[in-house]
């Protein structure tokens, strides 16, 4: 089975930084297109970064471009997301998806993701 676990979560307060870990196993990851996401009780899910995993640039909501960066371990077919100067509203249950079955010219955002994690926690207090 596809299995995406998400860690690293935590409480911060503003201007912190904290990094998300994402690890996938059970899909074929050298050419996935995978992302971050957030959501907060009684909002719409928001998209956050997008990158494929075999190669292409990142994509990045304007809420965290320059604050945020996604990145890869190949090695550990692993997503991470690194997130500094944070802001409450930032605050969400941030959850990996990945999809192996998407080309790389649709690794963009707005893209379908077909496997979720569980998430984890980030809150930010000011």
């Amino acid at each position: 089975q596809v299995q995406l676990v998400e860690s690293g979560g935590g409480s911060v307060q503003t201007g912190g930084s904290l990094r998300l870990s994402c690890e996938a196993s059970g899909y074929t990851y050298s050419s996935a297109c995978m992302g971050w996401f957030r959501q907060v009780p009684g909002k719409e899910r928001e998209e956050v970064a997008v990158i494929y995993t075999g190669g292409g640039r990142p994509y990045y909501a304007d809420s965290v471009k320059g604050r945020f960066t996604i990145s890869l371990d190949n090695a550990r077919n692993a997503a991470y997301l690194q997130m500094d100067s944070l802001k409450p509203e930032d605050t969400a249950m941030y959850y990996c998806a990945a999809d192996d079955s998407m080309v790389r010219a649709l690794c963009r955002p707005g893209a379908d993701f077909e496997y979720w994690g569980q998430g984890t926690q980030v809150t930010v207090s000011s």
